[in-house]
C-alpha cells in the first residue's frame, strides 16, 4: 500500500489501483501541498465533522461521484449537501471494492456548522491484506490494545485536542504496529510538537517510526 500524507491528519490510501483519502482538511491547511481538485479517489472517509477534518469532503466526494464513509449522522449531513454517502458506527465494518473498513472508537467530540452530529471514529483500513489504522482525533485509552494487529498505525501527537507524545507513545505500544506515523501536529501554534521526540521514546521497541512530510508517500 502506498500510503501519501497531505498535512495534519490527511492521507491519501493507494493498492491495486484504488484510491480512498481520510479527512481530507485542504482547502486552509497550511501543510496541503494539493487542492481538492487534485484528488482523485474511490472514496472519501471522514473520522468526525470538525473543520479540519471534514475539510473538502463534500467537494471531493461530488466532483469522483463517491461516496462518504462515516458515522451515521455525518453522513447524513454531507448527504444533505448533495455527496452520497455510506454510513456506519462503531465497531461495524463492511467490504467496498477498494478494500474493507471498520469504525473504532475515538473519545473526542464532532460537530459541524450545524452542531453535533454523532459520535467521533477511528478507521481500520484494509487494501490487499495491508491494514492501516487511522485513530483520528482521540484520547489515548487502553482498549485500543484490541486493535492489534495492523501493520500501520497513524496517530495524533499533537496534545491539546487529542493525544500527546508521552500517550501516543503508550498508544502505539498497545496497538503493536510495524509501522507508526504521527499526525495532527504543527499545523497550528496550539499543537506544535517535535516529533522526533516521538521517535526517541520508542528506540527501545521493534516498531518503525516513520516521520513523513506533507506531500510525501511511502509504501507499506
Amino acid at each position: 500500500m502506498k500510503i501519501t500524507f497531505n498535512g495534519h491528519s490527511c492521507f491519501t490510501l493507494e493498492s491495486n489501483g484504488k484510491a480512498v483519502i481520510i479527512d481530507p482538511f485542504l482547502t486552509g491547511n497550511p501543510q496541503a501541498k494539493i487542492k481538492p481538485s487534485d484528488v482523485k479517489v474511490d472514496a472519501v472517509l471522514v473520522t468526525h465533522g470538525h473543520a479540519d477534518h471534514l475539510g473538502d469532503a463534500v467537494e471531493i466526494a461530488i466532483a469522483n461521484d463517491v461516496p462518504i464513509i462515516a458515522p451515521f449522522e455525518l453522513v447524513n449531513y454531507c448527504m444533505e449537501k448533495g455527496a452520497k454517502g455510506h454510513p456506519m458506527h462503531i465497531g461495524g465494518g463492511f467490504t467496498f471494492p477498494f478494500g474493507h473498513v471498520k469504525l473504532t472508537i475515538a473519545f473526542h467530540g464532532s460537530t459541524t456548522d450545524t452542531g453535533a452530529v454523532g459520535s467521533p471514529c477511528g478507521f481500520v483500513v484494509t487494501m490487499d491484506r495491508v491494514s492501516v489504522y487511522h485513530a483520528g482525533d482521540t484520547a489515548l485509552y487502553s482498549d485500543m490494545k484490541l486493535i492489534a494487529p495492523v501493520d500501520c498505525a497513524l496517530l495524533p501527537i499533537g496534545d491539546n485536542f487529542t493525544m500527546g507524545i508521552a500517550d501516543a507513545v503508550k498508544a502505539t505500544r498497545l496497538i503493536k504496529p510495524r509501522v507508526v506515523i504521527p499526525m495532527h501536529y504543527d499545523t497550528f501554534e496550539l499543537i506544535e510538537q517535535d516529533p522526533m521526540e516521538f521517535e526517541a521514546k520508542l528506540e527501545d521497541s521493534s516498531i518503525e517510526v516513520r516521520l513523513m512530510a506533507p506531500g510525501h508517500s511511502t509504501d507499506i
